[in-house]
């Protein structure tokens, strides 16, 4: 079969293939769920794929807002306040908010112009109740074929976990919190 890579596109026999867009997790107590997000935007971007980032509850000042910014390829909307959710707890505009998200994140993954969308922190929408599991699940049954998802945060429901085709769980063994060392800029946000 001749086979080529054309703008990151596999071209066989002349035609241009879609890739199966595949659905991935990354959960768990550890650091580095929205970094390795990040990092697969990074790789996919430098093969001029098209990236949508939606962040849930993260309206602070992070680094990868200001680094995103410079890679045409990727744009990143986020999502919530400056205030932080307590489980249990959430306010109405908590619930509103991770509303516009899903939305945000469910629109890019059917308007075509984005290879890969990925819902930073939607498990920890899910797990704090701001959105219903049944519905993130149907949409993901029925999202186009070759869009890739990438979910990030703690605590993924077992219905995106059975869903999903890769899920990794960073699991913390240590951290320097507990040396009461606090978050550092460029390096935790």
């Amino acid at each position: 079969m001749a086979e080529e890579i054309v703008d990151g596109k596999i071209k066989v026999r002349g035609v241009f293939m879609k890739e199966k867009g595949l659905i991935q997790i990354y959960t768990g107590n550890g650091k580095g769920k929205t970094t390795a997000a990040l990092g697969l935007a990074l790789r996919a971007a430098g093969r001029d794929k098209r990236i949508l980032m939606v962040q849930f509850m993260k309206k602070w000042d992070y680094g990868e807002l200001h680094s995103i910014k410079k890679i045409p390829q990727i744009t990143i909307k986020t999502f919530g306040t400056k205030d932080f959710v307590h489980k249990g707890k959430a306010k109405e505009i908590d619930y509103q908010e991770a509303e516009k998200a899903f939305k945000e994140g469910t629109e890019g993954v059917l308007s075509g112009k984005y290879d890969i969308v990925i819902f930073d922190e939607l498990n920890v929408a899910l797990d704090f109740d701001l959105l219903k599991a049944d519905e993130v699940v149907k949409f993901l049954k029925d999202k186009p074929e070759d869009v890739e998802i990438i979910i990030t945060g703690r605590n993924a429901p077992a219905e995106l976990i059975e869903l999903a085709d890769l899920v990794t769980e960073m699991r913390e063994i240590k951290h320097p919190f507990q040396k009461g060392i606090e978050a550092r800029i460029g390096i935790e946000y």
